[in-house]
């Protein structure tokens, strides 16, 4: 391909990252906002999220009255206090603790009419439990684009201002994992990937575990991250592709939902995905002959978009608010678990 046909393409590519991008930002705040008479919300009143027990620990962090105006979210109430089950607009569960039994559901004191919330951010194959919880919740909170309330674990946004430079580059590839399992796809995926490419492994499962601000810097210096999903379902990419890859500065190799589902994110040509290659060492060869100008292709999104990492469950549960006015009423999910497996 000739400089000035490849200059093209790269400007092709910025500008459908920065157009792609403003649409994305556009339709997850028309997608949170839904839709109003008029195309104008009628202001709303407050509304009280019970949270039944904060996810991963029995320390709930301080909520102030007015945590969700942080997030662009006004009249919104976040409280882990359980004496408000009574009176709150809707009450959040996060399935880790129903399935650990940390938490049991008040039904006996569940008011009429008032909408339960299920939350969770893992995949279905770690997720236990859900036959028993059949025609209980009647929204969903996840990483599934089909869910009631939507949030990714990551998104791209249009930058302003110029783009950080590309971190200098002196390493080929690197994975940081902390669950290995011989039975994962990722670890088959590794294990015939690692005999033709040079691979470093940080993390607890290599005896080499990384602390939480040391994983972007280690990551930098390295060309390839291995984004590899340890389980392969539906929509679910996470902070293993939106962090440990994109905001680390590294090109992510992908393994979990297919190519489409990274595109519906982010350009197409922001990642390199498993699916596209026959082999591992056809996947191999390509990262190992790929010369300079087609890797800093690969962050010509970079000049227009910004990642912007979506981790904070006060975020999380803050956007039940700006769907609350819009989400069906009386809907109820009789089978949860077949909805989350599909």
């Amino acid at each position: 391909m000739s400089n000035a046909r490849r200059g093209t393409t790269w400007r092709l590519w910025a500008w459908g990252g920065l157009a792609g991008g403003a649409l994305l930002s556009v339709l997850w705040l028309l997608w949170l906002l839904g839709s109003a008479p008029g195309g104008v919300p009628e202001p709303q009143p407050m509304v009280t999220i019970l949270i039944w027990h904060w996810p991963f620990t029995d320390q709930p962090p301080e909520l102030l009255g007015d945590t969700c105006t942080r997030y662009g979210m006004s009249r919104c109430r976040l409280s882990t206090d359980r004496s408000l089950l009574a009176s709150a607009d809707a009450v959040v569960f996060h399935h880790r603790e129903l399935e650990t039994r940390r938490a049991r559901l008040p039904l006996a004191q569940r008011p009429r009419g008032q909408p339960w919330i299920w939350a969770s951010m893992e995949s279905p194959s770690n997720t236990h439990g859900l036959a028993r919880l059949r025609g209980i919740f009647n929204w969903v909170l996840s990483y599934r684009r089909d869910s009631d309330i939507f949030v990714p674990y990551g998104r791209l946004e249009p930058r302003s201002g110029p783009a950080p430079p590309v971190p200098v580059k002196s390493r080929m590839a690197v994975w940081v994992v902390s669950n290995f399992q011989r039975r994962q796809q990722r670890v088959r995926v590794y294990r015939q990937l690692a005999p033709h490419l040079q691979v470093d492994v940080f993390g607890r499962a290599s005896g080499r575990p990384l602390c939480a601000d040391c994983l972007l810097p280690t990551v930098a210096p390295y060309r390839f991250y291995l984004s590899l999903e340890n389980s392969q379902h539906r929509d679910y990419i996470t902070e293993k592709f939106w962090r440990n890859a994109l905001a680390a500065g590294a090109v992510p190799v992908v393994l979990g939902p297919p190519r489409a589902t990274y595109e519906a994110f982010v350009p197409p040509h922001a990642f390199v995905h498993v699916d596209d290659f026959g082999s591992a060492r056809e996947l191999a060869a390509f990262l190992n002959g790929m010369n300079e100008s087609r890797y800093r292709g690969f962050f010509a999104w970079r000049d227009s978009l910004r990642v912007r990492l979506l981790e904070d469950w006060q975020e999380r549960f803050c956007a039940i608010c700006a769907r609350y006015p819009y989400l069906p009423r009386g809907q109820v999910y009789e089978d949860l678990e077949g909805w989350f497996q599909a």
